[in-house]
């Protein structure tokens, strides 16, 4: 298929027709076959970034028409977040050139990217939940009538940038769903006059049925004319979404695709040089032992007026991977947090192999077997100014090889983690540079790899695969799946409906905090799913 030295998939063309000299316009066909300038909304040329050791951007081209949307997809570490930044203002480039609408342009902040019409709608939400959804769109750019706010003209904006798809704007933003939240997110942006969104894994955390009104959205969006950059993993979606796809690998621009005529499979192919993998398992290897069991386990908020989880119940058997379906938000993380001891419960009991362990803490529950990916690695997995061999330990910091007796084995520590780098393929110089230099999917590899190398009975994965490319979804697919044929119980919650599916032997919906559905993973589809995430099916 495709590699850097410039050979292209059916349907690409190769980068240097994209990107290089010509200058802000080029030629596209019109419906009747005749031909009219586009202008380019955003160049690209030669743009290059090195760190020590990394070349993160190496002469990479993007040419981006006006009223487009443009996805961007590569590897994990194939220099995307990097080139993005360099987009938006926050780091420079040490060679190379942005164009804005065919001017050359210089910006050394995100300030100077809003005041050029970009905006950049980053993958985790930065939104006040105790404030209102006028609130957090006008915040930091409220309009004035002498010294006072005009909300009235908050209001009317907000209404012309929503469309007929506004959002309630008195409604506090605690009480959106994610796909909610992610169009307020927009609506931030678009309020301060952006005419060009970069879009960070979007749907990462979104079910089918928000997938398809965030593309009613962008779609709308378009028409108006606002360009629109769309980085995403999702191929599928890409295809789906996009008007043209520039594809990067290992800091260079590989081909730029036409997604009518490009399959998903070859789109992986010029990615990573492998076939789009498949989370596919239904060779069982359950057994009749419980590893782990939950009894009617709830928990209070912390005004304790409401039950956040209740009455929730499940067995986890050796051998298994038990599937936890529901929109982010439902609960997932408070029964994940009760099950690993980072939270206490006011209801119910957990037991470990028949064994009583409500009371027990998180690091006697680390030592007798239970291992975690969190949903939150930034806030919850990663220390991001210590080195790759510390945040290997974590969680496991009193055994071998990361201790020798009450001592650190830093020795120890460091080649287990050269043993995660290696084998689930972490793109690093080395193992003491600092983890907030990695790409995120490149911090979530060492998450993942070191847990799994710990070689749990019991592993509770809260999006064990957010923010990787296919290539490594299939690296960490293929690890839990031979885990699991050894024995290993798995909790798996995710957002991915697909992965969901796929890797489960037993599927269960949460909805506000309730068990409320057990679904055969081998007979249920995505939109089914959909619907008792929502609450459609009941």
């Amino acid at each position: 298929m495709s590699e850097a030295n410039g050979a292209t998939a059916p349907g690409s063309i190769p980068p240097e027709g994209i990107g290089g000299k010509p200058g802000p316009r080029c030629e596209t066909l019109g419906s009747a076959g005749s031909v009219r300038p586009v202008s380019l909304a955003i160049e690209l040329v030669g743009i290059t970034k090195r760190y020590p050791g990394v070349i993160a951007n190496d002469r990479i081209n993007l040419a981006v028409r006006e009223g487009e949307i443009h996805a961007v997809v590569g590897e994990n570490g194939a220099g995307k977040s990097t080139l993005m930044k360099i987009l938006y203002g926050m780091i420079p480039p040490d060679e190379g050139e942005v164009r804005i609408r065919g001017e050359a342009t210089t910006m050394s902040s995100a300030r100077d990217a809003i005041e050029a019409g970009i905006g950049m709608v980053h993958q985790h939400f930065m939104l006040a939940e105790q404030m209102t959804v006028l609130e957090n769109v006008i915040l930091g750019a409220e309009p004035r009538q002498g010294l006072k706010i005009d909300f009235g003209e908050a209001r009317r904006r907000i209404e012309e940038i929503g469309g007929e798809g506004a959002l309630d704007a008195d409604r506090m933003v605690e009480e959106l769903s994610v796909g909610e939240k992610q169009r307020v997110e927009i609506a931030k942006v678009l309020f301060r006059g952006a005419q060009i969104l970069i879009l960070d894994e979007p749907t990462a955390v979104l079910v089918p049925q928000e997938v398809e009104e965030l593309f009613v959205s962008l779609r709308e969006l378009r028409e108006r004319g606002v360009t629109i950059i769309f980085i995403s993993h999702k191929l599928d979606e890409v295809l789906e979404i996009a008007d043209s796809i520039t594809v990067i690998r290992a800091g260079r621009t590989v081909a730029t695709a036409d997604p009518r005529r490009i399959s998903t499979r070859d789109l992986a192919e010029l990615m990573v040089g492998a076939e789009l993998p498949t989370a596919e398992t239904r060779l069982s290897t359950v057994t009749d032992q419980v590893l782990l069991q939950a009894e009617g386990i709830g928990t209070l908020s912390e005004d304790g007026d409401r039950w956040v989880i209740e009455d929730v119940s499940l067995r986890i058997h050796r051998g298994e991977v038990l599937g936890i379906a529901g929109v982010e938000g439902n609960g997932q993380r408070e029964l994940v947090d009760i099950l690993m001891g980072l939270r206490s419960a006011d209801s119910g009991r957990v037991l470990l192999g028949g064994e009583d362990i409500t009371g027990m803490s998180t690091l006697r529950r680390r030592e007798a077997g239970i291992g975690l990916i969190p949903a939150d690695r930034h806030g919850m997995g990663l220390l991001l100014g210590s080195p790759l061999w510390e945040n290997a330990m974590l969680g496991y910091q009193s055994q071998p090889p990361f201790a020798r007796g009450w001592l650190v084995d830093g020795a120890g520590a460091r080649r287990r983690t050269e043993d995660v780098v290696d084998q689930f393929d972490v793109r690093t110089p080395g193992v003491e540079v600092k983890i907030h230099a990695l790409s995120g999917g490149n911090q979530q590899k060492l998450l993942v790899g070191k847990e799994m190398l710990a070689t749990p009975q019991v592993l509770l994965a809260s999006h064990p695969t957010r923010g990787i490319d296919v290539g490594a979804q299939a690296a960490v697919w293929e690890s839990i799946r031979a885990a699991r044929a050894e024995g290993l119980g798995v909790l798996l919650i995710s957002a991915d409906l697909d992965e969901l599916i796929g890797l489960s032997d037993a599927l269960m919906v949460i909805l506000r905090g309730r068990l409320v559905a057990t679904v055969d993973p081998g007979q249920v589809t995505p939109a089914e799913l959909g619907s008792y995430m929502t609450g459609a099916s009941q």
